[in-house]
């Protein structure tokens, strides 16, 4: 008599070197994509930057000089100053690090509560999907920026009380964007698993003994991740896009933490006579949300099914 379980732990072992080539032959596609690869390219030295420049460029982020207010660029400050006479370099790597944490931070609470709800509901089915779909509906209904700013500006003041200034709006911003993303991505995951809990694979799983969090786990999941990657790549340069949205509107982080958008609200006023403050800033989030967006093509082209099953 053979035991069932012992099938089931040697279906991945089975089908681990087709998925591991299947991962390969996405990973050439997508180097053959040269948007992709520009994209991948300059959003590496943009996290570069942000994480290793502070450590090269160490002028003070919020050292007041009124002598050098709205200077444009020069030896001393390359990207000029604002009109505190603060270095805009400097702010500018340290704000990077904030809107791009932000991005990831938020695109990872997307994903997660995506995922989660939509396997439930593909793979469930019936009532539970029923329900959750109607709540996605529901969600997806409701205009994002207007909730945004409305939760913004309900809870920031007491968050800051409650855990800083900083980490008080990071916190609300991550989790309120990441909150506001994560219906597109439960659709996605929905569809997967209920075209891959009726595949020859999850029935042997099935057949075999394996309880339903492991076929989900193991054998469905992996398999449904595709869109999920593209959809997590596009989630970060929209979060990065709202967080700007909020600092420009005020609603973002204060004065003192320079993020890109911050910038962008304090340069608002001096675009006729100091206009180095808004488009220095102004290009960061263009370049960054513009090579995200290459990225997520680039990956949504590697990982069609039907060019896996062309090859």
């Amino acid at each position: 008599m053979v035991d069932g379980d012992a099938l089931v732990e040697t279906l991945p072992v089975a089908v681990a070197p087709q998925r591991a080539s299947l991962w390969r032959d996405a990973l050439r596609r997508f180097r053959r994509h040269r948007l992709a690869m520009i994209g991948t390219t300059v959003l590496l030295v943009m996290v570069v930057a942000v994480v290793a420049g502070p450590l090269a460029w160490r002028l003070p982020v919020n050292e007041i000089d009124f002598k050098q207010k709205l200077k444009g660029p020069t030896w001393s400050h390359p990207l000029g100053t604002d009109d505190l006479g603060q270095d805009l370099l400097a702010r500018m790597l340290y704000g990077g690090r904030i809107s791009l944490a932000v991005g990831v931070a938020a695109m990872l609470i997307a994903i997660s509560l995506g995922t989660a709800i939509g396997a439930a509901s593909g793979y469930m089915g019936g009532a539970v999907d029923h329900t959750l779909m109607r709540l996605t509906d529901l969600f997806l209904s409701i205009p994002a920026l207007p909730l945004l700013l409305l939760i913004v500006y309900l809870f920031r003041d007491a968050l800051k009380k409650a855990v800083g200034p900083e980490a008080g709006v990071f916190v609300l911003i991550v989790v309120v964007i990441g909150g506001l993303r994560w219906m597109p991505v439960a659709r996605l995951v929905r569809a997967q698993f209920l075209s891959l809990r009726e595949k020859e694979f999850v029935e042997a799983a099935r057949g075999l003994g394996a309880p339903p969090l492991r076929q989900v786990v193991r054998h469905i999941l992996p398999n449904a991740m595709a869109p999920v990657i593209v959809a997590g790549s596009l989630d970060v340069a929209a979060a990065i896009i709202a967080e700007s949205t909020l600092s420009f509107l005020g609603l973002g982080f204060p004065p003192d933490i320079p993020t890109w958008g911050r910038l962008l609200f304090d340069a608002k006023d001096t675009l006729d006579f100091a206009p180095h403050w808004a488009i220095f800033p102004g290009t960061a989030i263009f370049l960054t949300v513009l090579s995200i967006n290459y990225i997520g093509d680039g990956l949504r082209d590697a990982l069609d099914p039907r060019k896996v099953l062309a090859r």
